[in-house]
């Protein structure tokens, strides 16, 4: 193939992903419009636009309303034309989900966490949980583009995990895709935990304009995931938004990333929790997340000493959300991940206060905190959409989405 073929394949590449993208985050729009909105030329929409009917992936849906001249036909994305699965594994608990092209979650699942179990006999279990699931929602298999799966912590997609909390240990440097793709038959991608909920924020819906946000996310840990006109940032490593990992304290606790004072040693669950026993807070023992929603329902009931910790916490996190903005410059914050699920309200006022009087711009432009409709599978959505835009829509840096107001999740 010349330079030139190479080159004119690339851009029918691109033209393709970017036309794709701005169906499906617009819901329908016409031919003219996708002209308008990217710049592409009217030939190259009609030609992007007709392959994409052919495979199958867009819709023609109608007319829109006359405004003079001959009505302007309607495309739209077929959400059933693609499926993507999302995996979140933690030692806590492993999360399942099954999405469509247009971000619809058609199933999804939860089952015991990795803990100490050796990862192959876990790859099996979650290649088995996968195989069961599609048959029984009725998939059909060849429509399956893919496997995402994140996790906490900092991800090489050579070799999984590079950095593992303790109890995950046995997971540090195994090779996670090459393990996944032999037992589930499909492609993996693997990615960290924030990073991928952020991702679903956007291919979801909820968010719908090229504004900056961050998705601020509490699991096992607290991280954050960050995107920027539809284009996730990630780093040199694909491991930006660490803000769990920011030292706060200089003569804080040990944290089980070798730093101290972070962030996350000071407001994560598991601090929280130890914070409780050390109070003397009655707790069921029975794992950190457990005893979390104890004391995230405990505090919701008003009850003086759980409410007093998970208010600490807040701050902190609060303090987390500030930095994101600082550096920024961000218009949203979406609160996201199962601890926030839980105890998001106890959090958002702490947060939002935290900005109101603490964010360096806010002469300029306040910061929304929201909370996200997908908390308690925010990773696992996430994963799966992360399949679905690498595949079909990766964002390409400098296209807009055609102006429009910003949409705040429901739930801020």
């Amino acid at each position: 193939m010349s330079s030139s073929q190479a080159g004119l394949g690339a851009a029918h590449a691109t033209s393709r992903a970017a036309i794709l993208d701005l169906i499906r985050a617009t819901g329908t729009i016409s031919r003219v419009e996708l002209t308008q909105a990217t710049g592409f030329t009217a030939a190259t929409i009609s030609t992007v636009v007709r392959r994409l009917i052919d495979d199958g992936l867009v819709l023609e849906v109608g007319r829109a309303e006359s405004t003079g001249g001959k009505p302007r036909m309607l495309l739209e994305l077929d959400p059933m034309a693609r499926y993507a699965v999302g995996v979140h594994l933690d030692h806590a608990g492993i999360t399942y989900v099954i999405a469509n092209l247009g971000g619809a979650i058609v199933a999804r699942w939860k089952r015991p966490g990795a803990g100490a179990d050796d990862p192959r006999e876990v790859v099996a279990r979650i290649g088995g949980e996968i195989a069961a699931t599609v048959a029984r929602v009725g998939v059909d298999p060849a429509r399956l583009l893919g496997l995402g799966v994140v996790s906490p912590g900092p991800i090489s997609a050579s070799t999984g995990m590079t950095l593992t909390p303790p109890v995950m240990q046995a997971w540090t440097e195994f090779p996670l895709a090459a393990a996944l793709e032999d037992a589930v038959g499909l492609p993996v991608l693997l990615d960290n935990d924030a990073t991928a909920a952020a991702i679903g924020e956007y291919w979801s819906g909820g968010i719908t304009s090229g504004a900056a946000f961050a998705a601020l996310y509490m699991g096992t840990g607290i991280g954050s995931g960050i995107i920027v006109d539809g284009t996730v940032y990630r780093g040199s490593s694909s491991n930006a938004g660490e803000v769990g990992h920011i030292c706060v304290d200089l003569d804080g606790p040990p944290c089980w990333c070798g730093s101290i004072g972070c962030v996350e040693a000071l407001a994560g669950p598991a601090a929280v929790v130890a914070a409780a026993r050390d109070a003397g807070v009655e707790l069921p023992g029975r794992g950190v997340a457990e005893d979390f929603a104890v004391l995230a329902r405990a505090a919701a009931r008003g009850e003086e000493e759980p409410m007093r910790i998970l208010q600490r916490s807040a701050r902190y996190v609060g303090v987390a959300a500030q930095t994101l903005a600082n550096v920024l410059d961000l218009e949203l914050v979406v609160l996201t991940g199962p601890a926030f699920a839980l105890a998001g309200s106890l959090y958002v006022p702490e947060v939002e206060r935290r900005l109101a009087q603490s964010f360096f711009a806010r002469g300029s432009h306040p910061v929304r905190v929201a909370i996200s409709t997908n908390a308690p599978e925010a990773a696992a959505v996430g994963a799966a959409a992360l399949v679905l835009q690498s595949e079909l829509a990766p964002r390409q840096a400098g296209m807009r989405m055609p102006e429009r107001s910003l949409e705040v999740p429901t739930g801020s």
